[in-house]
């Protein structure tokens, strides 16, 4: 389905990025992995992919800052020729109720979350545009499509995702490049996992399927938009929630 495609998927050591690089690598994908600060679960996931028969490399980039994006992208140009598949993934969180949230705190998500997707489209642009083609696919959240307490600086920067993906479609569908954003709802992660067994079990109540997602759910979702079966897909927003946010 994406045999020799070269994609780049940022936040890619773990969680739902982990599973998405081993996805598309799955599918013929040759994977960069990007990671910030944890080389060695990036490496790990290289050797996955690697031991399943699959080509990956892993490029450390912070992709909230600007000028090591448009680093990162002239490597990938230079070594690999084009980018094919643009997967936003790369995100955090410092929650906290609005009144005690600090502007740092506020800063530091925005700028990974909205400003990192912002740098990763901006300085890949311009080879998609002369390759006629190409794939983005941007994570944002039902988070940022239905709000929730604790969570306004996370909230505001996957509406913001929701935003970018709408205005680029517009600006790049001409040219044959697809952007599009998938919207997890509750994701079993490590995080999920901490979880007392009573609090899973009131957020899936609030589920219509009654369950949680998995990565894998999320990971499939990403490759269909990738791939050539999604031609005709952009500007839209995939919720991946079990129905959460019906």
């Amino acid at each position: 389905m994406l045999t020799d495609k070269i994609a780049l998927v940022t936040g890619g050591s773990r969680g739902i990025g982990r599973q998405t690089a081993i996805t598309l690598a799955s599918y013929g994908a040759v994977v960069i992995i990007n990671y910030n600060g944890s080389k060695d679960k990036a490496d790990e996931v290289v050797q996955e992919i690697e031991k399943n028969g699959g080509k990956a490399v892993s490029y450390g980039c912070n992709v909230a800052d600007y000028e090591a994006v448009e680093g990162m992208m002239k490597d990938i140009v230079k070594d690999y020729g084009r980018l094919d598949i643009l997967v936003n993934n790369a995100g955090i969180t410092k929650d906290g109720l609005l009144m005690k949230m600090s502007e740092a705190d506020y800063d530091a998500v925005l700028d990974t979350n909205l400003k990192g997707t912002f740098n990763c489209i901006k300085h890949i642009s311009r080879q998609m545009l002369k390759q006629k083609a190409g794939r983005i696919i941007n994570l944002s959240s039902v988070v940022g499509l239905y709000g929730n307490a604790g969570q306004v600086n996370y909230s505001a920067s996957k509406a913001g995702v929701v935003g970018i993906t709408k205005s680029v479609a517009k600006e790049l569908g001409s040219r044959g490049i697809t952007v599009n954003a998938v919207a997890p709802g509750f994701i079993v992660t490590e995080m999920t996992d901490a979880m007392p067994e009573d609090a899973k079990k009131q957020v899936a109540d609030r589920i219509a399927m009654k369950c949680l997602g998995s990565v894998e759910d999320v990971a499939e979702t990403v490759a269909f938009l990738a791939s050539d079966k999604a031609g005709y897909i952009t500007g839209q927003v995939i919720c991946v929630d079990g129905g959460m946010s019906v």
